[in-house]
């Protein structure tokens, strides 16, 4: 049986956090902001604070999962979704990289060691992708305000480097899916919490905040990667899940859904 890292520290460990790390939602990436970028910020710092203070769930990077009365329902899916996952493994490597259907994660991946297969997206045509998963598209519908899901592959090594997200008002859910052994050498650090993935096992986190992610086994690792709204107080839910709706209109997003469609195009040339 495998050892756990020791408590104490990272030693053991092909990859752990660097100290000193950010732990709030500074930007780090890139060069120094210019005047509109600092007023965008701004603009984005006033908006985040908003959304806190009328969320319904107090602000933090990762939250206890009994807080959300639909995961045991989804993790009841895990051995069906698994299956399905199983068959598109096969093909994993003529699927598209992240950063090839989206702009934004081009400043932390560019390379093929980051797979994912789409399932639900702003706009995105995923009906061919949704067709041969019946079972995890009837798992996401038990989840409320689903803005993207994907299975998201990591391969063997790869490290996705510091970096925060867009947005406050979108949590982010991970379902272990396919977890290689021993499941330690693969984690996520939200903040100042490291977690780690484990098959059926649900995570949620605020991808706004600071966070890393690692898989240091022997494998690929493969989990249900969902974005969706941030439960908040009536009558800003409504008015903030339409907004989340018209994101579909965002140039980045029109370009995700060309993208994907020439994938689409070119996967279904190679399938038959």
């Amino acid at each position: 049986m495998n050892s756990p890292p020791p408590l104490d520290g990272s030693s053991l460990l092909p990859y752990a956090p660097k100290p000193g790390f950010e732990t709030g939602r500074a930007h780090r990436l890139g060069p120094q902001p210019g005047v509109i970028k600092r007023a965008a910020i701004a603009a984005q710092t006033a908006l985040e604070s908003a959304i806190a203070r009328v969320s319904r769930l107090h602000d933090q990077p990762v939250y206890a999962v009994e807080d959300f009365p639909w995961v045991a329902a989804v993790e009841a899916y895990w051995p069906a979704i698994r299956a399905e996952l199983d068959s598109i493994l096969l093909e994993r490597m003529q699927l598209p990289s992240f950063h090839e259907i989206l702009d934004e994660v081009r400043t932390i991946t560019q390379d093929d060691q980051w797979k994912t297969f789409w399932l639900v997206g702003a706009g995105i045509d995923t009906r061919a992708n949704a067709a041969r998963c019946p079972q995890t598209m009837a798992a996401l519908q038990r989840i409320p305000g689903v803005v993207n899901a994907f299975f998201s592959m990591l391969a063997p090594g790869k490290i996705v480097p510091a970096h925060r997200g867009a947005y406050n008002g979108i949590l982010r859910y991970h379902l272990g899916v396919r977890v290689p052994q021993p499941h330690w050498l693969a984690g996520i650090r939200v903040a100042d919490r490291i977690c780690h993935w484990q098959d059926g096992a649900s995570l949620i986190f605020d991808d706004s905040f600071n966070h890393e992610a690692w898989n240091g086994t022997d494998d690929w690792r493969v989990v249900l990667f969902v974005d969706f709204a941030r439960p908040l107080k009536p009558p800003f839910d409504g008015l903030h899940r339409a907004l989340l709706r018209a994101g579909a209109l965002l140039p980045l997003m029109r370009r995700a859904r060309q993208r994907h469609r020439q994938w689409q195009q070119r996967f279904e040339r190679t399938r038959h």
